[in-house]
């Protein structure tokens, strides 16, 4: 090794967030949902949300996608401020963002291809004999090129889930957002799910963003996984080491225990007085 070889340092390769949000500050009402919160999300990362029922998983995907605004804080997608966005600029950069909804969301009173076809139309100048090709290239993506002429009611649970997969990447969107893509499996084909989410980010140089109760499938895919509770995060990190977390509240949900700082039961009075009549009037 020469002397001047010797002396260079080595770089690491510096990755930009895609998503950065800082000191967010959302209310529904009277009720205060986020706290302050802040995280990045590395770009061409899968990054998972999880955290207990009611967190605001879900919403803090619309607040990135503008569909709600916070009270306070700022939520940048490629160094652009959600938040500050005026509509044309914001429908602009809804086309770089594909979202997966929990419920699959298919319009039902058209085809499978039609279906896929329809951000294509609304989003492109393209001429038809381009959208067909490229609909039959989303649809043989998640394996369901023959099922082009079918009706969303013909379809099981699992196949509308890859059609609406193929759907949210009709674009090449940059981002990709999954609420609950699990949520309904079968094992296969939440086997299928969990390759697809792996294969499409690697194949579109996207960059996943999902919201998933399942540990075991979130933690094999995942790069990175937050934790939301309380308003904030309070842990991130590789999946791997979120099960040794220093929190046992994290912990628990990690492992799933029953026992721990969140309770099994809603507060009340021991049940003994409630069955000797301790409400009786």
């Amino acid at each position: 090794m020469t002397e001047a070889a010797a002396g260079q340092a080595v770089q690491t390769p510096v990755v930009t967030p895609l998503i950065e949000i800082e000191d967010l500050v959302f209310r529904r009402g009277e009720r205060l949902i986020f706290d302050g919160l802040s995280m990045t999300v590395p770009t061409g990362s899968i990054t998972a949300l999880m955290g207990p029922s009611g967190c605001g998983k879900t919403t803090l995907l619309r607040i990135i996608g503008g569909q709600l605004k916070p009270d306070s804080g700022s939520v940048r997608v490629r160094g652009r401020d959600v938040t500050r966005l005026k509509r044309a600029e914001l429908l602009e950069l809804r086309k770089d963002i594909g979202m997966l909804f929990q419920s699959s969301a298919l319009f039902t009173d058209l085809s499978v291809f039609e279906n896929v076809a329809f951000p294509l139309r609304e989003h492109t100048d393209l001429p038809e004999d381009a959208i067909r090709d490229l609909v039959l290239i989303k649809l043989n993506s998640v394996g369901l090129r023959g099922a082009r002429d079918l009706m969303p009611s013909q379809l099981s649970g699992g196949m509308a889930r890859r059609v609406a997969l193929a759907r949210a990447i009709a674009l090449d969107p940059c981002l990709l957002m999954y609420d609950e893509p699990f949520t309904g499996q079968d094992p296969i084909s939440m086997g299928v799910v969990v390759s697809l989410i792996r294969r499409l980010n690697s194949a579109l140089g996207a960059t996943s963003l999902l919201v998933s109760h399942d540990i075991h499938e979130t933690a094999g895919i995942s790069d990175e996984i937050f934790i939301l509770d309380a308003g904030k995060v309070v842990a991130g990190g590789e999946p791997s080491a979120l099960a040794n977390h220093e929190s046992d509240r994290v912990r628990q949900f990690i492992t799933g225990s029953p026992d721990g700082p969140v309770p099994f039961h809603y507060p009340a009075d021991e049940l003994a007085y409630d069955l000797l009549g301790g409400f009786r009037r």
